[in-house]
């Protein structure tokens, strides 16, 4: 790898999610981050851009094959034959890093404490204030969260407007067992608005393989007007969303 290549890479990397540049070798050039866990290295072949995933959540390269599955070659390698395509590549990357389990409820905690921290002694340790201000930041770090998984469209219609998507609970956030339930990525979706207030009140469901369950509370004159087809369903659905569906199905099926 020349020093042209190499300086075009720590670019590509620092633009998309990817600040910092670890110590490597003349192979390839290997990329981090302050604000995820995930590290990868990036190499010049002959079909362009050789990447692997080094370190970061266990499902992030099945969930970058998702945008990437043409150029993958083995379960943490990917080929990109573009420099427009390897920084898609990395911002998909440092995106679902940010999103996945545990690194947004890490991000949860710290933006936490630094509320409190500004908040008067008393108010910092009056419990309802406590409440208040763990729900209205993890609310906020969810929907980032689901932004950022979903990348940033509707995981049923694809409509990418920020301002009518919803980030939908399956698990409701007032019985999840604990924060990392209430901000788990997988406990949900990105939906468009109208979408998120028939889930929300379990008159929309999906089956295990991510089509959608329309209630008979919805008659085909309603369904007309909300645009709801029996033929629609979530973009994908991973593994870890089938928890979370089931119980949401669940509650679906009782009509509450």
């Amino acid at each position: 790898m020349h020093p042209l290549q190499r300086a075009l890479i720590e670019k590509a990397g620092h633009d998309n999610g990817f600040e910092y540049v670890l110590p490597g070798n003349a192979e390839h050039a290997a990329l981090a981050s302050a604000r995820h866990p995930a590290r990868v290295r990036v190499a010049v072949v002959e079909q362009g851009y050789e990447v692997g995933i080094d370190t970061g959540s266990a499902t992030l390269a099945q969930e970058v094959a998702r945008t990437f599955a043409a150029n993958q070659m083995d379960a943490t390698t990917f080929v990109l034959p573009s420099e427009a395509l390897l920084a898609h590549w990395l911002r998909r990357a440092a995106a679902l890093s940010q999103a996945l389990p545990n690194q947004a409820v890490r991000a949860f905690e710290q933006q936490v404490q630094a509320e409190l921290a500004e908040l008067a002694p008393d108010a910092a340790h009056n419990t309802e204030v406590l409440r208040m201000v763990r729900q209205r930041v993890g609310q906020q770090a969810y929907r980032q969260a689901m932004l950022d998984y979903w990348g940033g469209a509707c995981a049923v219609t694809g409509l990418a407007l920020a301002p009518v998507l919803r980030a939908s609970h399956a698990k409701p956030w007032a019985v999840c067992d604990s924060d990392a339930e209430r901000l788990d990525v997988f406990n949900g979706m990105l939906l468009a608005a109208h979408l998120d207030a028939l889930f929300d009140q379990f008159l929309l469901s999906f089956d295990e393989h991510g089509r959608v369950l329309i209630s008979p509370q919805l008659d085909a004159a309603a369904c007309e007007v909300l645009g709801l087809r029996p033929t629609m369903q979530m973009c994908w659905m991973a593994p870890e969303h089938q928890p979370y569906l089931s119980y949401h199905r669940q509650r679906f099926m009782a009509g509450h």
